[in-house]
């Protein structure tokens, strides 16, 4: 019989143990992109993207085509990494272009968390690609968006049956705060939550404005 002990499973995210791609979020690709609402897509976008800045979580940006065709990345994500190099592309599959494979190289890390658009194209590509050179790879559904929802759920289950695991924007923050003992980020996500997590943000403006309270009773 197993034992159980006080501690994490091997397979949930930290701060520090990954590194987040975030892969064309441009506006370009996001008036094409039907199987999330936009407005929707951009929220999530922005509550991952300030998230990892708000932890430390090392993160490549990169872009494809920006000033010749897919435009300006939004504005969420340049507001979080404001001193971020944006790698810019011509490959669709960002794993095929020298810029981002070095920096992940020069990170150094072999765990990857992947959001963008379109799901089955750009973000296909480099998860397969760095599956099968042995990195783990975790994907952001809902801060990824595709033409159909067809388009987008076919690439996500092609992703898992080769070992990706899939994630939500809220379930990747949550998981990097993970204990509301932990005072040095307890504000950042739930300041974060309060602004971008729906009903759940309202629900923790309810319980402080009507009875003081707070996630783990701080």
């Amino acid at each position: 019989m197993p034992i159980a002990r006080t501690a994490a499973g091997a397979q949930l995210l930290t701060p520090q143990d990954h590194t987040l791609v975030m892969i064309d979020h441009q506006s370009q690709m996001a008036f094409a992109t039907r199987s999330i609402d936009v407005a929707t897509l951009r929220t999530n976008v922005a509550l991952v993207a300030r998230a990892a800045a708000g932890f430390g979580v090392s993160t490549i940006v990169t872009t494809v085509a920006e000033k010749s065709f897919s435009g300006p990345l939004f504005p969420e994500v340049s507001a979080a990494f404001p001193k971020a190099t944006v790698f810019d592309r011509t490959s669709m599959n960002a794993w095929e272009d020298a810029q981002v494979t070095d920096e992940v190289n020069r990170i150094g890390k072999g765990r990857l968390v992947f959001a963008g658009l379109w799901t089955s194209v750009c973000i296909v590509g480099p998860v397969l690609s760095a599956l099968d050179q042995g990195f783990e790879a975790y994907v952001i559904a809902d801060a990824c968006g595709d033409t159909t929802d067809e388009a987008h759920e076919r690439a996500m289950q092609r992703m898992i049956q080769a070992g990706a695991r899939p994630m939500t924007s809220l379930q990747y923050m949550l998981e990097l705060q993970r204990d509301w003992a932990r005072a040095a980020t307890y504000d950042l996500t739930t300041g974060i939550a309060h602004e971008m997590a729906g009903g759940y943000g309202l629900g923790i403006q309810y319980a402080k404005t009507m009875f003081g309270a707070s996630e783990g009773g701080h």
